[in-house]
């Protein structure tokens, strides 16, 4: 697997995230963790699950404990604005989470970080962490993810899902609406056996 790359979508979204003035590379200051040596395996809750945007050699089911898949993030840029902000997801404290992990060739895992920086750390509402995953009939592994950052001014609070509903279906960024984001995070998560009851009571007030 010599000649991995970023997929086509994935160059294409960061050309986008280089030429618009509400992506500022805010991550250019942030401590961001060594990647640990080999492959790199990159634990995906949300987003990633429809919409990796990097090419990978395997995908497994993954557990992380001491955080949990909630829409805990207000979204300014993506799937919302400032004046109008949308929800999207982040590994909140307490609680476990099932999600997926990807193995990245070692030839490529720098240039896929650099992606997923971009991607994930325009406003530094998330901190880059290598935390251990449980893998699916193995040894637990380090992986890369996204942690949430309680201190942060997107970190929402909001926690009734008739509330949550009200905002995710309203609002729009430039990435698409927070709707659209809410169900195909859930289609996916349906489609590899994952039950969320957070996400499921909150679409159901839609």
């Amino acid at each position: 697997m010599s000649n991995l790359k970023l997929s086509p979508a994935a160059i294409e979204l960061k050309a986008q995230m280089h030429t618009k003035d509400q992506l500022p590379k805010m991550h250019a200051d942030a401590i961001l963790p060594t990647l640990p040596e080999g492959d790199l395996w990159v634990f995906g809750y949300g987003s990633l699950l429809w919409r990796p945007g990097f090419e990978y050699i395997e995908k497994v089911d993954g557990r992380i404990y001491g955080y949990h898949r909630a829409l805990c993030v207000s979204s300014w840029v993506h799937r919302g604005t400032p004046e109008h902000p949308g929800l999207v997801l982040g590994l909140d404290r307490g609680g476990s989470c099932t999600g997926k992990l990807f193995r990245i060739s070692e030839e490529i895992k720098q240039e896929v970080a650099s992606y997923l920086y971009d991607r994930e750390l325009p406003t530094m509402v998330y901190n880059a962490r290598i935390i251990k995953i449980h893998r699916k009939g193995g040894e637990p592994i380090n992986a890369l993810t996204f942690i949430v950052d309680p201190d942060h001014p997107q970190y929402s609070q909001v926690k009734a899902p008739q509330e949550l509903a009200n905002i995710v279906a309203t609002a729009k960024g430039i990435y698409g609406n927070s709707l659209d984001y809410l169900l195909s995070t859930l289609e996916h998560l349906r489609e590899d056996g994952i039950y969320d009851g957070h996400l499921e009571a909150v679409a159901a007030h839609l």
